[in-house]
């Protein structure tokens, strides 16, 4: 099974809209072999909790102006360290990045093939301090 198109639509606008609040190590990841819950993750990383926010209020605008999606869950928004958006067919985490670090989801799904991302997003790798123990090509 792969993610499907409506998963892979909602984690372009997702990754964009996070690249836009200055979010960091944008990765995407399609889960659908491993996971009935879900299609895919996004991790998307920031410096610290007014931006953690900045990105999630972002990411839910865009997701409800161009795809009508409204999160089914929220967590972790009054802390502002890690916030958690459940749309159902995607995962948005949006971490601080001593969280990113700490928790290192990259490499609990490092083995689910990566979802490709708009240029702005995937440029964003390596802006922060998360790795998933991928070499990158040349």
């Amino acid at each position: 099974m792969t993610a499907t198109d409506r998963a892979t639509e909602l984690i372009t606008v997702a990754a964009q809209a996070a690249a836009d609040k200055l979010a960091h190590d944008i990765i995407a990841y399609d889960v659908s072999d491993v996971l009935a819950i879900t299609d895919a993750f996004l991790l998307a990383s920031a410096p610290n909790d007014r931006q953690v926010r900045a990105i999630v209020d972002a990411v839910e605008e865009q997701l409800r102006e161009k795809l009508d999606a409204k999160p089914v869950r929220r967590e972790g928004e009054r802390e502002g360290r890690w916030v958690l958006l459940d749309y159902v067919d995607i995962v948005v985490h949006v971490q601080h990045s001593e969280e990113r670090v700490f928790y290192a989801l990259e490499r609990l799904w490092k083995d689910c093939p990566r979802l490709e991302l708009p240029p702005d997003a995937e440029a964003t790798r390596g802006a922060g301090a998360a790795d998933d123990g991928r070499e990158d090509s040349p």
